[in-house]
Parts: structure tokens; C-alpha cells; sequence
């Protein structure tokens, strides 16, 4: 694998420099029994396009697999570190065996090397990367500058492609097959009524709307869901009005003392007027309990 500029040292920090220069250079390469190899199973690619497969297995088949798979030894089979798009496409080849590179690797090493090689080959959609990079993080412990330094992107970059993972299930179905890009999966998380991300995902979609004229969308529906919470404010605060203007009256008929009750988002009181000291006394030993002055 010929290396991305791009990505500065990124393999180089995760491998020593002369082993990992490239997938296979300064390595024998070894043939082994398809049968005896095992895709990773936390592999960061999840999704395969069938017909590129096909157009590589045939190729395979023409030609034979011209660069060999990277893999590590687990007992007395070999796990897939890099190469599993070759590996499927000789299975449907009908390859008996494959050519390897077998390496040492750890599974911090293995992971983080799957995920910068498909980075590098751009094998991952965008919902398929940010999980990738939610696994570095909770999985082996990097935080996002960390695994920006290790693929050459910048810390937002990563941050911004974590966000993805805000998305409800159904619009990170459309962003992993294709349906909606990236720039357009990141303008719905603007939406403050979340509820609304997969309708005006299928709209943006169906109407093939423009990550601008989606930013103006986003912009309307959210103008008119804060019109729409200052007028559900206002009315529940008008019917708070009333009920809090008949609970003091019950409260000044019940009690003899007069009460204000005061309830906005800020601020929430229960204030009682009392007459002279005696009453105060009175009325903190109903509130407080008898005995509640005995040794002041």
C-alpha cells in the first residue's frame, strides 16, 4: 500500500517504520489455506459493495492476487489486518489459497492499523468511520487529538465525524448506504426538534436538496420551533395564572394569611405575609414543627 501523504506519520507511530514502511515491503510473502484465515471481527468496513467485489474477483481470477493480505497469527489460524476486500473477492474467486504478509501485532496495533488502511484507501463511509474512531476512543483509550495525530486529519475532523453518531438509526441507514452525504448528515444535527432529522433526511433525499438550501430548511423549522415553544410557554403560562390566582385565594381563605406564588423558568417562590411577630412565630411552628423556637 503506497503511502498517503496526507497522513503524515500515521502508520509509522502505530508500527516500527522499517516493518511497516508498507502493507508488504521488506516482508516474505507467505501462501496460506483461505480455509485458515478469519476476518477481524471488530473490522471498522462493515459494508461491501457486491458489485466492485465481483469486478475484483474476477479480476483475482484473471490476474491472481497481486498484493498480498496483511494478517497476524492467533493460534494456529491468521486474523485479517489489512486486506479483507481481496480476501472475500478470492473466496468468490475460488482461490484455495492467498499470499500473506503475516506480522507481530498487537490488538491496539491491529486495530488502529485497520482503521488507518481503510481510511487511506477511503473503504469506509463516513457513519462507518466516526464508529471507528468511538472504538479507538473507548476501546483503546485515545482521545480525538490522539487519533487525529495517528490518520493525519485534524482534531475537528474527527470531532465533527463523531458527531455523526448523534443521528437517529434510521438517517445513519441513509448516510452509510450513500443516500445523504456527510455535509448534509452534519446540517440535520442542527436541528434543535430532533424528531424532525429523519423526515427532512427523506425530503433532502427525495427533493435532492443542496447542502445549502438543507441549511436554509434547518434554519425555518428551527425558527418555527422556538415561535412554537414561546407559544406553548406563554399559554401554560397564562393557565398558571389563573390556577396560581385561585390557590392563593383558597390559601388566604384557609390560612387568614395572604401568599404570592411566583413561577417562571428562573425563578420559583412561595412568599406569606404575616402580621406582627407573633404570627411569624406561629407560622414557623406550623412550617417548622412545635418546638421548632424552643432554644433560640
Amino acid at each position: 500500500m503506497a503511502k498517503n501523504k496526507g497522513l503524515g506519520r500515521g502508520l509509522d507511530a502505530i508500527f516500527d517504520e522499517n516493518t511497516f514502511s508498507g502493507e508488504t515491503e521488506g516482508k516474505s510473502v507467505t501462501e496460506v489455506s483461505i480455509y485458515d484465515i478469519d476476518p477481524k471481527a471488530n473490522q471498522p468496513r462493515k459494508t461491501f459493495d457486491s458489485e466492485a467485489l465481483a469486478q475484483l474477483a474476477d479480476s483475482i481470477s484473471a490476474n491472481g492476487v497481486l498484493q498480498p493480505i496483511l494478517v497476524r497469527k492467533i493460534g494456529e489460524r491468521y486474523e485479517i489486518i489489512a486486506g479483507e476486500r481481496r480476501f472475500r473477492a478470492s473466496k468468490l474467486a475460488g482461490l484455495n489459497t492467498v499470499p500473506v504478509v503475516i506480522v507481530d501485532a498487537t490488538d491496539f496495533e491491529a486495530a488502529k492499523y485497520a482503521l488507518i488502511e481503510n481510511i487511506q484507501r477511503e473503504d469506509l463511509n463516513p457513519y462507518e468511520e466516526a464508529k471507528a474512531y468511538r472504538e479507538m476512543i473507548k476501546g483503546y483509550g485515545m482521545n480525538q487529538e490522539e487519533i487525529a495525530i495517528q490518520i493525519g486529519k485534524s482534531r475537528s475532523a474527527v470531532a465533527n465525524s463523531l458527531r455523526l453518531l448523534d443521528l437517529p438509526e434510521a438517517a445513519a441507514k441513509l448516510l452509510a448506504d450513500g443516500s445523504l452525504s456527510q455535509g448534509h448528515a452534519r446540517t440535520l444535527l442542527g436541528l434543535t426538534d430532533k424528531s424532525l432529522i429523519l423526515p427532512l433526511a427523506q425530503r433532502c433525499i427525495s427533493k435532492e436538496l443542496s447542502v445549502r438550501e438543507l441549511e436554509e430548511a434547518v434554519k425555518s423549522a428551527n425558527k418555527a420551533f422556538e415561535k412554537k415553544n414561546k407559544k406553548e410557554e406563554s399559554k401554560r403560562q397564562e393557565l398558571n395564572v389563573d390556577y396560581y390566582s385561585s390557590l392563593e385565594s383558597k390559601f388566604t381563605e384557609t390560612t387568614g394569611r395572604r401568599c404570592k406564588i411566583t413561577d417562571t423558568k428562573k425563578k420559583k417562590t412561595f412568599q406569606i405575609e404575616y402580621r406582627d411577630n407573633e404570627d411569624l412565630c406561629e407560622l414557623l411552628e406550623i412550617l417548622a414543627g412545635k418546638g421548632f423556637l424552643d432554644n433560640l
